[in-house]
């Protein structure tokens, strides 16, 4: 929403009433909405890895099942071209999942993704590990989770974001709620809105 500021007299000032339009010498706009997100978001460390859970947070956490028992999942596109973003500008990637299956790998194959790390029980020391390996801070690292499991590494990043249907106590503890719910290209927006804001 854009916000007119105008230059009134003292007389037109003393009658106005709320809904009243005003006519005057134009001073500036103001676009709440960007001022308002700028103003609300935690002071944003460089950025030099971005994480992600899978399900959940690149899916809508759905899990397809066919006749002959495969396993499907559907990705977001703008999350690939996010991905690409960042890896153009230098930020390493990766999926770090407590699942261990094959149509991830896939995924990540097809993304080009630096990191993979499936069947991942403690996400913290696994993070640690990374962060050690590529020397890396853990300050500069950007995780994105969306259940009870990614709270220790949500709490130890730089910057931790969550889904918009992430579980309530998750969001808490974020530092960035996404408008888009898992699945709706959550890492476009973050990459947009935060990384080349």
């Amino acid at each position: 929403m854009k916000i007119a500021l105008v230059s009134v007299d003292d007389n037109q000032a003393d009658s106005l009433k709320q809904n009243d339009v005003v006519t005057g010498n134009f001073l500036t706009f103001i676009n709440t909405e960007c001022d308002n997100l700028k103003n609300n978001l935690p002071k944003i460390p460089e950025i030099k890895m971005v994480l992600t859970d899978c399900d959940g947070c690149l899916t809508d956490g759905g899990m397809y099942y066919s006749e002959n028992g495969d396993e499907l999942k559907k990705f977001n596109t703008k999350d690939g071209m996010a991905f690409k973003l960042l890896r153009e500008h230098g930020i390493l990637t990766g999926i770090v999942t407590g699942e261990n299956v094959e149509l991830n790998r896939r995924r990540v194959e097809k993304l080009k993704l630096d990191i993979y790390e499936p069947g991942c029980t403690d996400k913290v020391a696994c993070i640690k590990k990374i962060c050690s390996e590529r020397n890396i801070d853990i300050n500069n690292v950007l995780y994105v989770g969306d259940d009870i499991n990614d709270l220790g590494v949500l709490e130890m990043v730089g910057y931790g974001c969550t889904p918009a249907d992430a579980i309530n106590e998750v969001k808490k503890a974020a530092k960035y709620v996404t408008k888009a719910k898992g699945g709706e290209g959550v890492i476009r927006e973050i990459t947009d809105n935060i990384i080349f804001a």
